[in-house]
């Protein structure tokens, strides 16, 4: 499949930093020039391993949001497996019309395909009534690509999107301690997260995975952790 690479490399991760700025469109640039290092083909094991494993009692037929979706792996896979209405956002034009295309080849049922949603949109000026707000959240790479100063924003924005009960999945790579200057493009790690939500949250499931079933650069530096809001 075009645009998809099996394991990030160094000099793509290099070329996205020197891309990237706080400017949202720049992440078009990146799609434009097939620059995606985080794009592996498919859903990450961990997601799998945390949905279908039983350890966390996660809602069906609910509403789920994945901010920076790409090309839309993990949200077909969540409006098929828990049978949310799924919206995926992304603020490149190029990776919406890429994860339109997706949806369109894969092999799931009408019924699913009507539940996937992609919005070409802001992730922190995105807005829904209370009556909307989210079952799950699932963050996989959007984070990361946050610069530090502004993840308070973020933390933000995840509290004023995720109802009562809720889930916030959170699959942090790379999971390392600060500094960390090789992207892609920031790091992530426990803390950072913790510090931008605030109180009102529960850790339900943390693990880091175990390495045989990982791919790549993902060996060592993923931690899955499930938030549930009180």
């Amino acid at each position: 499949m075009s645009g998809v690479n099996n394991h990030p490399i160094p000099h793509a991760v290099a070329s996205m930093q020197d891309i990237v700025t706080d400017d949202p469109q720049s992440w078009d640039i990146l799609w434009q020039r097939n620059i995606l290092p985080w794009d592996t083909g498919d859903i990450q094991p961990p997601l799998r391993q945390v949905i279908e494993g039983g350890d966390v009692s996660f809602p069906k037929g609910g509403r789920a949001l994945v901010p920076g979706c790409g090309r839309g792996y993990d949200t077909i896979y969540l409006a098929s497996v828990l049978g949310h209405e799924t919206y995926g956002l992304e603020s490149s034009s190029t990776a919406i019309a890429a994860a339109r295309e997706l949806l369109i080849s894969k092999s799931v049922s009408s019924e699913v395909k009507s539940r996937i949603h992609y919005e070409d949109a802001d992730f922190f000026n995105y807005q829904v009534a209370d009556d909307e707000k989210f079952d799950l959240i699932y963050d996989f790479t959007f984070f990361v690509a946050i610069p530090p100063p502004k993840r308070s924003l973020c933390g933000a924005k995840i509290n004023s999107l995720i109802k009562h009960g809720g889930y916030l999945i959170t699959l942090m790579f790379p999971h390392v301690s600060e500094p960390y200057t090789t992207g892609p493009p920031f790091y992530a790690n426990f803390d950072s997260y913790a510090d931008v939500l605030g109180e009102g949250w529960e850790v339900v499931y943390d693990r880091i995975p175990d390495d045989a079933t990982l791919e790549g650069v993902h060996k060592g530096k993923d931690r899955m952790v499930v938030w549930r809001r009180k």
